[in-house]
């Protein structure tokens, strides 16, 4: 053998060295990537739970006083300000013209960053069945 033989066989070149680098580098930036989203997934997350919770105590409160007298009341919207950012919520209700049955709304809004964020949740509450009087024919 050769002394430059031995030489070349001893170490890496300039093309071998850059491609590794390039590899290693694309790596790196795709771990960070991942990280990056990773984190603000979780934070999107928080906020989800946070509205649902929102909108569980929304829930909790038309069932504790009944929807009959929560919509007497009229107080359908509201701000929820124990958490960073403010989550404002708004209940609509609907009666169906069944046995009191009423579908009720939550809606609870929020901005995260710039883009507003919304979750939305229904279900059917029972309440006083309205009665109509009809007068039989021949009185009143």
């Amino acid at each position: 053998m050769t002394a430059t033989s031995r030489t070349r066989q001893a170490g890496f070149n300039l093309v071998e060295t850059m491609v590794a680098s390039v590899i290693l580098s694309g790596a790196v930036l795709t771990l960070g990537a991942i990280s990056s989203n990773a984190v603000r997934d979780v934070s999107l997350n928080r906020h989800y739970e946070v509205a649902a919770s929102v909108i569980q105590r929304q829930l909790s409160m038309i069932d504790y006083v009944g929807i009959d007298q929560f919509i007497e009341q009229g107080q359908a919207e509201g701000l929820y300000e124990d958490q960073e950012p403010g989550y404002a919520w708004q209940v609509e209700t609907e009666y169906q013209g069944i046995d009191g049955l009423y579908l009720v709304t939550i809606t609870v809004t929020w901005i995260e960053g710039k883009r507003p964020r919304r979750l939305t949740a229904q279900t059917m509450l029972n309440g006083t069945p309205l009665t109509i009087t009809v007068p039989l024919e021949g009185q009143g």
